[in-house]
C-alpha cells in the first residue's frame, strides 16, 4: 500500500527515510520540519495496526506512506523503504534515515546528510554523546550501547561511539548493498556496521545532540530477544570456540600427561580442535556457501600462523609468570580469540557476494 506517493526523476534530492510502528505525536510535527528543509520523507508503517490509520493519513501529506500488513521489524521496514527509494528516484540523492520517536533533531539531520553527500562512498552515522556536562542517558541505554560498541569493537577491530544510532546517511550508490544486508528486526543496523567493517569500507562519525524524550519509554526495542538478534552472530562464533577450546584443552592435558613434552601436546591438540573449529565455522557460524578447498586452506594456514604464535606466548607464559602450564593455556586462548575471529570474518568466510564488489 503507498499513500501520498511521490515521484521524483532527475534531480538532486534528499530524502528522510522514517520505519514506524505505532508512533507517537512526535512523527507529524517532524514531517513537517523536514519538509521545510527540503527533504522528501518516506514513512514505512510497520504494522502499526487499524487505530494508527489517522496518524498515518496525516502522515501522507507530507510525503510517501508505505505500510507493512503485520509487524515485521525495524530492519525490514528499512529495507522496505530502500527498495522503493531504488525504484523511485533517480541518482543523485542522499538518504537520511530517523527514528519516529523525536529523537533525532532536525538540524543534525541535515547536517549528517550534508556530510553523506560530501562523503559519497562513506556511510556517516550521527553519533550521541553518552556523557558530559548536561548529558542525561537512561541506564539501560547507556548500557546497550557499552556492550554492543565493545562487541564490534571486539569482532571487528573498529570503534565506532554510538553503534546503537538510528540517525544514518549515505548517498544513492550505497542503496543496493543495504538492501541485502541480513537483519528483518534492531539486529540490521548492527549487521550494517559490521558488514561495512569487514569488507574494509569507510565510517564516519558526525556528533549529534543527544535526546531522550520521557527516558525513551517509546522505545520498542525487546532487551532479551532483540539483543539476542544483535550479538547472535558472535556469540555463535564464541560457542563454536568454546567448543573446540574445551577439545583443544582436554586433549593437551590428556596429551602432557602421557608425554610430559609441552611443544608436542599443543601442536596434536591444536590439529584435532582445528579441523573441528574449521567445521564448525564453515557450516554454523558463518554460513559459508564459497569453495570449501579454498577456505580450508586459508584457515588451516591462519591456523598454522595462530599455532606458532600460541606456541611461543604459550611458552614464555609458562616460563616467565606464576601460572603454570595449565592457567597459561587459557590465558593465550583467550589472546588468540579476537585475532582469529577477524581473519574468519574478514577473510575467510567472506561472503561471496562482497568479494563480487
Amino acid at each position: 500500500m503507498k499513500k501520498g506517493e511521490i515521484t521524483v526523476k532527475g534531480t538532486d534530492v534528499k530524502i528522510a527515510l522514517i520505519p514506524a510502528y505505532k508512533p507517537g505525536a512526535e512523527l507529524l510535527p517532524m514531517l513537517r520540519q523536514l519538509t521545510e528543509q527540503g527533504f522528501a520523507p518516506i514513512v514505512v508503517d510497520d504494522g502499526s495496526g487499524e487505530e494508527y490509520n489517522n496518524v498515518f493519513e496525516k502522515a501522507a501529506f507530507y510525503g510517501t506512506v508505505l505500510a507493512h500488513g503485520e509487524n515485521r521489524g525495524k530492519g525490514a521496514a528499512l529495507k522496505t523503504g530502500l527498495r522503493h527509494i531504488s525504484e523511485t528516484f533517480a541518482p543523485p540523492y542522499c538518504v537520511v534515515t530517523l527514528d519516529a520517536d523525536g529523537q533525532h533533531s532536525i538540524e543534525d539531520a541535515v547536517r549528517v546528510c550534508r556530510r553523506a553527500d560530501e562523503l559519497k562512498q562513506s556511510l556517516v552515522l550521527g553519533c550521541r554523546e553518552f556523557k558530559g556536562e548536561g548529558v542525561k542517558v537512561p541506564k539501560k541505554s547507556l548500557f546497550g550501547n557499552k556492550i554492543t560498541r565493545t562487541v564490534f569493537r571486539l569482532s571487528s577491530g573498529m570503534d565506532v561511539s554510538d553503534t546503537q544510532t538510528g540517525l544514518r546517511a549515505f548517498s544513492d550508490r550505497h542503496i543496493a548493498r543495504l538492501c541485502e544486508i541480513p537483519g528483518e528486526r534492531y539486529e540490521y543496523e548492527m549487521n550494517m556496521l559490521m558488514e561495512y567493517a569487514r569488507d574494509g569500507l569507510p565510517i564516519e562519525e558526525v556528533p549529534i545532540k543527544t535526546v531522550y524524550i520521557d527516558n525513551n519509554s517509546s522505545s520498542h526495542f525487546d532487551p532479551i530477544h532483540d539483543s539476542f538478534r544483535i550479538y547472535k552472530e558472535i556469540l555463535k562464533f564464541s560457542a563454536s570456540s568454546f567448543v573446540s577450546f574445551l577439545l583443544d584443552y582436554g586433549l593437551y592435558c590428556l596429551f602432557s600427561l602421557m608425554t610430559g613434552s609441552l611443544l608436542f601436546s599443543n601442536v596434536t591438540a591444536r590439529l584435532f580442535s582445528a579441523a573441528a573449529n574449521y567445521e564448525l565455522n564453515r557450516r554454523i557460524v558463518f554460513a559459508h556457501k564459497g569453495s570449501a578447498g579454498k577456505s580450508a586452506v586459508q584457515y588451516f594456514v591462519l591456523a598454522g600462523f595462530i599455532l606458532l604464535f600460541n606456541t611461543l606466548l604459550l611458552d614464555l607464559l609458562a616460563a616467565v609468570t606464576p601460572l603454570g602450564r595449565f592457567s597459561a593455556k587459557i590465558v593465550t586462548e583467550i589472546c588468540m580469540f579476537t585475532l582469529s575471529w577477524t581473519i574468519q570474518k574478514t577473510v575467510i568466510f567472506k561472503r561471496k557476494d562482497a568479494e563480487a564488489r
